[in-house]
């Protein structure tokens, strides 16, 4: 079972770049298709990015696209969201999480393993 730990969250202003990582734990990892999940104040958890195990294929949220990159180094272990252009509807936890096969690639792949977020605030 992959265990995964966010970091890198903060407060920046609109405009501004953030980038998150997500550190896994276990053999797993790399044989897993990862994604990047956010939950607003009093909102529904909602998907982000999505990234396949190899890293050859990624999927995004229309709010994000273009603004925010999904990448992946299975060497060490790691998930990673750059997020630029960052808007004060941005402001979430942000939650890293392993996939179920065969969703990554849907408008709202099934979680199987996720971490304990990371807050992300962008103040206008």
């Amino acid at each position: 079972q992959v265990r995964l730990v966010e970091s890198g969250g903060g407060l920046v202003q609109a405009g501004d770049s953030l980038r998150l990582s997500c550190a896994a734990s276990g053999r797993t990892f790399s044989s897993r298709d990862m994604g990047w999940f956010r939950q607003p104040p009093a909102t529904e958890r909602e998907f982000v990015a999505a990234i396949t195990r190899g890293g050859g294929s990624t999927n995004y949220a229309d709010s994000v696209k273009g603004r925010f990159t999904i990448s992946r180094d299975n060497a060490k272990n790691t998930l990673s969201l750059q997020m630029n252009s960052l808007k004060p509807e941005d402001t979430a936890v942000y939650y890293c999480a392993a996939l179920l096969g065969g969703t990554w690639f849907t408008n709202d792949p099934t979680i199987d393993v996720w971490g304990q977020g990371t807050q992300v605030t962008v103040s206008s």
